[in-house]
């Protein structure tokens, strides 16, 4: 009895130690799932509940994100990771192991499922590197700050996305992040939100798009159509050139969102998308809706919208702006239930609640 007690207690020191090495704390008790519950099409295809059931782990570098995702007994072992501090290229490395399939440069969430990844604390901040997630699903990032992530110059991460997802992804949910950049392409970013080739059932919700030439996409050309069923609700999105977001095929719902300062385009339906446009606050913009540079056209249901200060541009061969009195050209069924903000409340209501560090707060109407 007394041998076997000590085996364990050696054991776990030598646990404790390589958790104090690699920045992780393990939690001794089984964790609930991020606050609040998936919403959007989030909610769908069976749901989206990252790590609820499992172990809580502690984390302040990105390698021991990876080191967490590695020691996972299998690759869908459900973990919620609490992040907190400053992740970049200094400290986050490659780990092995049969649960993972990680990379040095970025945080890599490939081929894995039922993860959460949770700011927590007096904040987490992913500096100039990127979260990719590849081939994975059921999966939820919250309340976390990703900034200036490059595509080119020094030093680069995950293609310039900050938050970037594909082949084959199923249910993720993003909520109360802050997403930002410090230019467009010419300075060496791309999109914030981008999702393709075969991403399905996202939401992002509560969450802060600025200073970006590209908000983000679904789909990455053309004829890159299985991509949909993404929700969009209550963000906000500052100062962005164009892509807020991007639509090629799919479905995508966006609704109580707050727009200001987009100076080329906004929500870009194209190559047969359906957009379902509900509730929004356009401000100071142009182009806000419509299907921009391409002659493939898309398709969008508008209700309840406020156009303040937006300027619209001619139609053109490859330019069908919606306005300046946007009609619905189609109608798109919402099969999960949801509660509007008035348009007229969601700047203040965005304000209140939306990106990293806002203690998960979410809209209580007016």
């Amino acid at each position: 009895m007394k041998r076997s007690f000590a085996l364990r207690f050696h054991a776990l020191l030598a646990l404790m130690a390589v958790a104090v090495a690699t920045g992780v704390v393990l939690s001794t008790s089984e964790a609930s799932a991020a606050a609040g519950t998936a919403t959007g099409y989030a909610s769908q295809n069976g749901g989206t509940t990252g790590g609820a059931g499992g172990q809580t782990v502690r984390a302040t570098t990105g390698t021991a994100i990876h080191t967490a995702l590695c020691e996972r007994a299998s690759a869908d072992t459900p973990i919620i990771i609490e992040v907190e501090g400053t992740i970049n290229h200094g400290n986050t490395e490659k780990v092995s192991g049969d649960s993972c399939n990680t990379a040095a440069g970025v945080i890599e969430l490939k081929q894995i499922s039922n993860v959460s990844i949770i700011g927590v604390g007096s904040g987490a901040v992913f500096d100039q590197l990127g979260i990719h997630i590849r081939e994975a699903s059921n999966i939820i990032i919250q309340n976390v700050t990703v900034r200036n992530v490059k595509k080119s110059g020094s030093p680069t991460s995950n293609g310039g996305d900050a938050i970037g997802m594909e082949s084959d992804v199923r249910n993720v949910w993003v909520d109360h992040v802050t997403l930002e950049a410090s230019g467009g392409e010419s300075e060496g970013f791309d999109g914030l939100f981008d999702m393709k080739d075969n991403t399905q059932y996202v939401t992002l919700s509560y969450s802060i798009l600025r200073n970006s030439g590209r908000g983000g996409l679904v789909g990455s050309s053309e004829s890159d159509r299985s991509n949909g069923f993404i929700t969009y609700h209550h963000n906000l999105y500052e100062n962005i050139d164009s892509r807020t977001p991007l639509l090629r095929g799919g479905t995508a719902h966006i609704y109580n969102n707050h727009y200001v300062n987009l100076y080329e385009s906004g929500i870009n339906s194209r190559a047969g998308a359906s957009a379902r446009v509900d509730n929004n606050y356009f401000e100071d913009s142009k182009d806000v809706l419509g299907t921009f540079y391409t002659d493939e056209a898309g398709y969008w249901q508008v209700n309840d919208n406020i156009f303040d200060n937006v300027t619209w541009s001619s139609p053109g061969e490859d330019n069908n702006p919606a306005g300046p009195d946007p009609q619905s050209t189609t109608t798109v069924s919402i099969p999960y239930s949801y509660t509007l903000d008035d348009a007229a409340c969601v700047p203040g209501v965005v304000s209140e609640t939306a990106g990293a560090n806002k203690g998960l707060r979410e809209s209580d109407g007016c």
